[in-house]
This record gives C-alpha cells, sequence and structure tokens, in this order.
C-alpha cells in the first residue's frame, strides 16, 4: 500500500507525518538537530527516495543534511555541504531552497541567504557555486526583503537541462538557458509596489514572493508578489495581473496541480502591514482557469479568529489521484486536503512556526 509523507520544516526541528488516505496521520518528531528548518525536498532519482533538509543550528551553523531511510537517521558533509569559495569573502546564513532536477537525475540545486545557487551531483551531498548568478552584474544591488536577502524559488526545466528560473526577495525573477552560465531578469510587468510609481516597475528588484510552474505548458509561470499575483505565458518575458477576484493581493506562497494545467491554489493575507488572512479565516483560494477567477475553499478550516500567516514554502500539493494539497501556519497548524482542496482536515497542532512543507507519495 501507498504512503504518502509530508515533510514539516519549523522554527525549531522537522516532523514526519504519514498516512495511508491522506486523512488520518501519524506524526513523529522533532529530528535530533532541531535546528531552524527553511527548505526540504525529496530526491527520487535511484530506487531508494532520498529526504533532503535545510537546516540551521544556533552552534552547527546551516547545512543540507540528508536521509536514506524517511528520516530515522540523517546524515550531512562536514562542512555542512554548501560554502562559499574562499575568493568570495562570503559565508551562508540559510539555505532557503532545496530542488530537484527533473532533466538531470542526480542533480539537487540549493538557493541561499545571501542571493546564491549551488548545485550538487550527488543528491544533495556536496554543492557548488553557480558562478554565472554570484558573479552578475545586478548582484550588488540586490536588497534585503523583510525575511532577508535570499533565493527561495527553484524551478529547473522539466525536460531542458540548460533552461531554470530562479526567483528571490529582493531582485525577482532571473533565468537562465545556458545551464547557469549567464542569467537574465524576467520581471516585465511585475510591479514593486513599494518604489515611487514612476519607477514601479523596474528591470529587477521586485519582491517576487514565490513562483510555481505549470505542469506540462512550462512557459506558463504563475508569481505571488509582495504585492500583486501575477501570470506569464513566455516564460517570465512578460507577466500579467491575475489578482481580480481575490480578497486581498498580498500573500507569500502559490502551487500549481501537479498534473492539470491551468489550476493553482494561493493563501491571501489582507496587506504587508497587516498580515492577517482576510476575515481572520483561514481559507485557500483555487483558480481552474489560468487566474482567470477563483474561488474560495475552506470547509474544516478555521472559520475565525485566525491570525496566522502561510509563509512562502508553507504550501505544496503532492501526486495523488486527486492531488492533495497542503498547509501549514505561523502558529504551528498543518492542515491537509486529500481532495484538491474541497475538504480540509488537521495534520498536527501547536507545533513551532511552520517555514516549509513537501509531500510525495512513496
Amino acid at each position: 500500500m501507498s504512503e504518502t509523507v509530508l515533510m514539516i520544516g519549523t522554527r525549531k526541528g522537522l516532523w514526519l507525518a504519514r498516512s495511508t488516505d491522506r486523512r488520518s496521520w501519524e506524526v513523529t518528531g522533532p529530528d535530533d538537530v532541531m535546528g531552524e528548518v527553511h527548505s526540504v525536498g525529496f530526491d527520487r532519482s535511484a530506487e531508494t527516495p532520498r529526504l533532503l533538509m535545510g537546516s540551521r543550528h544556533w552552534h552547527i551553523g546551516p547545512q543540507v543534511m540528508h536521509s536514506d531511510d524517511l528520516g530515522r537517521t540523517w546524515s550531512a558533509a562536514p562542512d555542512g555541504g554548501v560554502a562559499f569559495p574562499e575568493d568570495t569573502g562570503t559565508t551562508v546564513e540559510a539555505i532557503w531552497s532545496l530542488g530537484s532536477s527533473a532533466a538531470e537525475p542526480g542533480v539537487v540545486y540549493a538557493g541561499t541567504e545571501p542571493s546564491a545557487l549551488f548545485r550538487s551531483t550527488d543528491r544533495g551531498e556536496t554543492f557548488e557555486l553557480v558562478r554565472g548568478l554570484w558573479d552578475h552584474p545586478h548582484r550588488t544591488e540586490w536588497a534585503p526583503g523583510g525575511g532577508g536577502q535570499a533565493i527561495h524559488t527553484l524551478l529547473p526545466h522539466p525536460t531542458d537541462a540548460d533552461r531554470m528560473h530562479v526567483a528571490m526577495s529582493t531582485g525577482g525573477v532571473y533565468r537562465t538557458a545556458d545551464a547557469g552560465q549567464s542569467w537574465e531578469p524576467a520581471n516585465r510587468g511585475i510591479k514593486a509596489e513599494f518604489m515611487p510609481e514612476e519607477v514601479s516597475f523596474p528591470e529587477f528588484g521586485q519582491c517576487v514572493h514565490k513562483v510555481a510552474r505549470s505542469p506540462h505548458d512550462h512557459e506558463v509561470l504563475y508569481a505571488q508578489n509582495h504585492g500583486g499575483v501575477y501570470r506569464s505565458d513566455d516564460g517570465g518575458d512578460s507577466w500579467v495581473s491575475i489578482a481580480d477576484g481575490l480578497p486581498a493581493e498580498f500573500g507569500f506562497p502559490v502551487v500549481t496541480h501537479p498534473r492539470e494545467d491551468g489550476v493553482l491554489w494561493l493563501f491571501p493575507l489582507e496587506s504587508s502591514y497587516r498580515r492577517f488572512p482576510p476575515d481572520r479565516a483561514c481559507r485557500v483560494w483555487r483558480s481552474t482557469d489560468c487566474g482567470a477567477t477563483w474561488e474560495e475553499q475552506g470547509k474544516g478550516l478555521p472559520d475565525g479568529g485566525f491570525f496566522a500567516g502561510v509563509m512562502r514554502d508553507a504550501m505544496c500539493v503532492d501526486e495523488g489521484e486527486p492531488a492533495g494539497v497542503y498547509i501549514g501556519s505561523r502558529d504551528g497548524s498543518v492542515y491537509a486536503s486529500p481532495d484538491e482542496g474541497a475538504s480540509w482536515m488537521p495534520v498536527a497542532e501547536h507545533l513551532p512556526d511552520v517555514l516549509c512543507l513537501r509531500a510525495a507519495t512513496l
């Protein structure tokens, strides 16, 4: 019988939830390191699935850890796996994102604070800096957002190993078509609402919160911005607003359906200053037509008195049929929907601040 595994990264450790029906869950944790877990992921390029965790412990520092026994034991390279070359004069503050490349089995990417991209060819054990992005002339002008200055979105192209998109706060969306040797900004149409109106659509400098790719039409991207929700139909050449019909334009996560183009989910917050769900109700919003229209989904979620947000990586989907959708909030609550958001049930409550989620059926 297949089992769904949900990785829950929090401000103080990693929890694992397991379920055979995605309705009742067995939750274990935390892991022994109990650092801040900013990123989690799965690498399924080998027969044995590998769990990945980007952890930052107050004493050990940041490190990429991996487990080949579904979280029973964890290992890390002696230097944490991710480290800047000495000539950069820089140290890694945190590992904000981890992602495998479908086009290159065994390749894992890591996005860090400060904004840098690292590449591993051994399933996340050791990494090398992608110098093409680090040496980009824009880098010195990328500024920290409220949470830091980091690459939080990694989108390797599913079929073309030379192509990849990343996104950072702040800086915006960047892309490569030559395996990371050169990079160009891809932000035309995305507004930087914190800038004066006359310069609010810059070439780069936007505070993009998260970007997701459509499962089959790979040129279609969706972005949840610091203010605004956008779609690109041309791989980032241009972006258009799809925020009409939402209760608010501010938020952090965006996720897409694993199989169906045009289906995506968001978790809106009232504004950049009042980071609470509208009407203080825990609600997910779904579109099935590429963002032309939106519907509220909240059956089983708290109806009121909910003041917690959902961070950029604390929302995910699995590959089940129907797809499962998951959210984790800053008050330590985790909810799962086994039916694409139609209904929800709790997975865990009263955990530390949830920073990231990833789910897979193994």
